[in-house]
């Protein structure tokens, strides 16, 4: 993303205080956008578009790609993932989701979400070459 677009960055302090799903709600979007972006590198129609990022933006999907990013990170970045995933100890996972699959899934968005904050674009791009290698 150009940095012009980009707001003035959290301190990583700031960033720590934000709570795992505030972080999630904003790394869920954050995935969904790089996900539609490298979708449109080929040629599918719209439709076929959507239908593609659905299967790939969901709880399993995500899952998968935290489990392949999650040996590279820092310890501060792992930090981060595992109080993501654990955000939703009180709650239930939706009807149609993995329990474990939508905890890694929470736990990769709060990572996402985290190193937007603090405006870490280049390593969020490394992790998501790592975790969605191909489409």
């Amino acid at each position: 993303m150009p940095d012009s677009l980009l707001p003035k960055p959290f301190s990583f302090q700031e960033a720590k205080l934000k709570s795992p799903l505030a972080l999630a709600y904003l790394g869920d979007t954050i995935w969904d956008l790089l996900i539609r972006q490298r979708l449109l590198a080929g040629a599918l129609p719209a439709g076929a578009l959507h239908r593609r990022a659905i299967l790939l933006a969901n709880a399993g999907a995500q899952a998968e790609a935290s489990a392949r990013i999650e040996p590279l990170l820092s310890p501060e970045e792992a930090d981060v993932l595992r109080r993501g995933q654990n955000a939703h100890a009180h709650h239930r996972a939706p009807k149609n989701q993995d329990p474990v699959d939508y905890s890694r899934a929470t736990g990769l968005e709060a990572l996402m979400g985290y190193l937007y904050l603090t405006g870490q674009t280049a390593r969020i791009a490394e992790l998501f070459d790592i975790g969605v290698p191909i489409l």
